[in-house]
């Protein structure tokens, strides 16, 4: 039996009157999607728990099926295991966005989307100067960027009071305001003053302005985590897995988890993605596991930029280039089920994350159809499962 899992990430939303208080789903020819939620179940599942913060790291963690409440331990360890960069027990990585602020407001937390190769030039700046036996800086995707702080035994770097923000959950906001706070905040402070100061003279920015672009003027703290301990997703369920983004926190899930990481050419986790090329990889991945997980990060970018039509484009590119042909490879092999399901909702009205509770779709051996279409009416109306914690959604969909 083959399984697939298709994450369009942050597709979940509340009616927006930029698309004449509809969702996204809703407005979105999606043919594929709807299929799978008329032949088979359409129900909804909260992946955040209200004491942690609604972001792709847990919700992506309740959508594989393991309890955030026991094995989140913060975003950047996961992007940590996606780069290969080990952390020792003491060892803590730290989330570094590579970002624009302008008088003072956080004007752009992904420096105009920069690229991956002008990211490492400014990361191996920082690392010139700032890196040390106790930091190290590695350089990611685009802004998505990593610094590791070495630790020592019997000597916290931070604790639970240490308090850093998300810097897509306050666009354009005063940055003074949502600097880090707790144990060890003193140290990332001095860090992000001193990184800024290097890198907003850096020839690459230079380059950006003269060009018209955003200049990558601050770095910005945040995420910070020490190695989770997870079990291996074939251990529980004795399926081979695989994992297909181009997001460091969702490939750091799967890598936790004993996934294969299978990076596609042409994946940029922004809106300009290589659709079709995710999804004749996940066809062609599904020859050698048992379950293949598909993400797709162009819906959330949308949102945080407050772009509904960019929102429903990229969900309609998702339903004819990825869903389709996944699907359809998925008969070949007679038993399947597929699920589709974004990680966490992000609104076009706030242009943040939500921890509402998001709608799915599965279908395939032994479910029933509902006959409704993909969207969050829908699944309200369908009166189908109900998750509150969403970690369980993955026993249902492996029908145990």
């Amino acid at each position: 039996m083959k399984y697939a899992i298709i994450i369009p990430d942050g597709a979940a939303d509340e009616p927006h009157e930029s698309l004449g208080g509809k969702t996204a789903l809703q407005v979105a020819r999606l043919p594929e999607m709807d299929r799978v939620a008329r032949e088979g179940v359409l129900g909804r599942s909260r992946n955040v728990p209200d004491h942690l913060n609604p972001a792709s790291d847990v919700a992506t963690l309740s959508l594989f099926g393991y309890d955030p409440a026991k094995y989140y331990t913060g975003r950047a360890p996961l992007e940590a295991a996606a780069m290969g960069v080990a952390l020792g027990p003491d060892d803590w990585a730290v989330r570094c966005n590579l970002m624009t602020i302008e008088d003072g407001l956080m004007s752009d937390f992904t420096a105009g989307h920069i690229t991956s190769e002008e990211g490492a030039e400014l990361i191996a700046a920082l690392q010139a100067s700032l890196g040390s036996d106790e930091f190290e800086f590695h350089a990611g995707v685009s802004y998505r960027n990593l610094m590791v702080v070495r630790g020592r035994a019997g000597v916290p770097c931070f604790d639970p009071t240490t308090k850093t923000t998300p810097p897509h959950d306050v666009p354009d906001q005063p940055a003074e305001q949502h600097l880090p706070i707790g144990l060890g905040s003193e140290r990332l402070r001095s860090l992000m003053e001193c990184g800024s100061a290097l890198i907003a003279g850096h020839d690459v920015n230079k380059r950006r302005v003269t060009s018209g672009r955003r200049p990558a003027n601050a770095i910005w703290l945040w995420g910070q985590g020490q190695a989770p301990a997870m079990p291996r997703f074939e251990d529980l369920h004795g399926l081979k897995g695989a994992i297909i983004s181009a997001v460091d926190l969702v490939r750091g899930v799967g890598v936790l988890a004993g996934w294969t990481r299978i990076d596609v050419p042409g994946a940029t986790g922004y809106l300009d993605t290589d659709y079709a090329a995710k999804g004749r990889y996940g066809v062609e991945a599904l020859k050698a596991n048992d379950i293949v997980c598909v993400h797709v990060e162009a819906p959330d970018e949308a949102s945080h930029e407050g772009r509904g039509d960019a929102k429903v484009e990229a969900l309609e590119r998702i339903d004819r280039e990825i869903v389709g042909p996944i699907h359809e490879a998925l008969r070949s092999y007679g038993d399947y089920r597929i699920l589709i399901s974004p990680d966490h909702s992000t609104l076009l009205r706030t242009r943040a994350h939500d921890r509402a509770p998001v709608a799915w779709a599965m279908c395939g051996k032994g479910l029933a159809a509902c006959g409704l279409p993909y969207d969050e009416a829908s699944a309200v109306a369908a009166n189908g499962p109900f998750f509150e914690e969403g970690w369980r959604l993955m026993v249902r969909f492996l029908g145990s």
